[in-house]
């Protein structure tokens, strides 16, 4: 660039070689140590219990008794509580809490912060096997992927049952209810 070409802006015409130090450093700029925080998302991390149980209210039931707060909705595949508490460990806590307390029904804990995905399976209050997301969503209704990838909330859904709606009481009636129906098939 010719002298001429200038436009006579002095923040143009100044060298960035000549505003280093003599350690090579650029004044006035400063490098943190943990660049995590960079690629960190504004978006609240979510947590979702996927199961083969058929209705809301069963499952929303089971969350009471758990002590899991948590919005439930049934879809074709089963239902799906959608956790209130998504930070640290509240999610594998309540998938552990679940199912204790729903021995045999096995469910899968997907975790979304940012934009990664994660899918672990939970049986009997122990965490399994760490699934493939496109494998898992591979074969679920469109209203499940668009609430797990985050391109719907659960309020959009129709059908929603809050675990705190059901009292601890009713809860187990509900949830003994059934069970007598299904020994009796």
């Amino acid at each position: 660039m010719s002298s001429q070409d200038r436009t006579g802006d002095p923040a143009e015409d100044r060298d960035p070689v000549a505003d280093t130090s003599d350690d090579g450093s650029f004044e006035g700029f400063e490098i943190p140590d943990d660049l995590s925080g960079l690629a960190a998302s504004d978006e609240p991390p979510f947590a979702a219990l996927v199961t083969q149980i058929a209705g809301a209210e069963p499952l929303a039931a089971a969350c009471s008794l758990g002590q899991v707060e948590a919005d439930v909705v049934a879809t074709d595949v089963g239902a799906v509580a959608v956790l209130r508490d998504a930070a640290g460990d509240a999610p594998a806590h309540a998938a552990a809490a679940l199912t204790t307390l729903v021995k045999g029904v096995p469910l899968i804990l997907v975790e979304r912060r940012g934009e990664q995905l994660t899918m672990t399976r939970w049986t009997d209050g122990a965490a399994g096997d760490t699934l493939a997301p496109g494998l898992v969503l591979g074969g679920a209704p469109e209203s499940l992927e668009d609430l797990l990838t985050g391109t719907t909330t659960i309020g959009a859904l129709d059908g929603i049952v809050p675990s705190g709606s059901i009292s601890r009481f009713k809860a187990m009636r509900m949830l003994t209810s059934a069970a007598r129906k299904a020994r009796k098939k």
